[in-house]
C-alpha cells in the first residue's frame, strides 16, 4: 500500500469485539474527538510512537488464516484514514470477515467503507445536544447521528453502543438517549460502563451508577429487542 494504514496496536484474539466470531483487533491511529473517558489517548494523534507496519500486520494475519474468523478495525477512528478501504480489501482477500468500530466522525468517509464491512459496532456518544460535553468538539453530535442514520438505512449487521461515565450521564439522560435511538429504529443497544482508571480527562473520578440503576436496566431491556450491559 502506497499510503499504508497506520496501526497503533493489536489484540491478537478476542471473542467480544465481533459477536459470534473469533477475531483480532487492529487499533487504527488517529481520532478527531477527545472523549473525556477515552482510555486510549495514545491513539488520538495522527501518528503514534508504537505503530506497527502494515506489512507486519499482513504477515501476522497470514499466519492466522484458518484460525481466526474476522479482523476488526477499531481506533482511534479508523474511517479517518484514506488507506482503510484498501486495507479492508487486502484483509478480505485473505478470507477474513471484517468488523468496524466507528463513531462516524466524518459521515462521508463512514459511508465510503460501510458497504465493505460485515458488521459495525457503532458508538453513539449522547443525544446530539449533549455530545460536545463528551467529545470536546462542536458539531460532533450532528455528525454522530448522521452516520447512525446511514448505518440504519444500510443492510449491514450492527450494534449501537454507548459508553457511560456516570459523571457525564444520569439515569434520565441515558433513558432519553435510549428512547431516541429506539425511535430511530435501533434494535440492538449496548451500554458499556466506563471503569477505566486511565482516562483522558483526569478530573473524572469513579463512575458510580445511580441508586436506581437496576430499574434503569429493566426499562432498557423492555425498550429494545436486544439490550446488553457490559462492564
Amino acid at each position: 500500500m502506497s499510503n499504508a494504514l497506520r496501526v497503533g496496536g493489536l489484540v491478537p484474539l478476542t471473542t467480544l469485539d465481533f459477536p459470534d466470531q473469533l477475531a483480532c483487533v487492529l487499533f487504527c491511529q488517529g481520532c478527531g474527538w477527545r472523549c473525556r473517558y477515552c482510555h486510549n489517548p495514545q491513539l488520538i494523534p495522527a501518528r503514534g510512537e508504537q505503530e506497527k507496519s502494515w506489512d507486519d500486520i499482513l504477515a501476522f494475519l497470514r499466519q492466522r488464516v484458518g484460525l481466526l474468523d474476522a479482523v476488526v478495525f477499531s481506533g482511534g477512528e479508523p474511517t479517518l484514514q484514506a488507506a482503510l478501504p484498501e486495507a479492508i480489501t487486502e484483509v478480505r482477500a485473505l478470507g477474513f470477515k471484517v468488523g468496524l468500530h466507528s463513531a462516524g466522525i466524518k459521515p462521508k468517509r463512514f459511508a465510503r467503507v460501510l458497504s465493505l464491512v460485515d458488521w459495525v459496532g457503532f458508538d453513539i456518544k449522547a443525544v446530539p445536544e449533549h455530545s460536545t460535553a463528551i467529545t470536546g468538539v462542536e458539531g460532533s453530535g450532528a455528525a454522530n447521528w448522521r452516520s447512525l442514520g446511514l448505518l440504519l438505512r444500510s443492510s449491514v449487521a450492527h450494534e449501537v453502543r454507548t459508553t457511560v461515565h456516570w459523571q457525564l450521564f444520569d439515569a434520565e439522560r441515558l433513558l432519553d438517549l435510549a428512547q431516541r435511538l429506539r425511535a430511530q429504529g435501533v434494535e440492538r443497544f449496548v451500554v458499556q460502563c466506563s471503569r477505566s482508571m486511565r482516562m483522558l480527562d483526569e478530573h473524572l473520578g469513579d463512575s458510580c451508577p445511580p441508586h436506581d440503576h437496576m430499574r434503569l436496566w429493566q426499562r432498557l431491556e423492555q425498550l429494545f429487542p436486544h439490550f446488553i450491559l457490559r462492564g
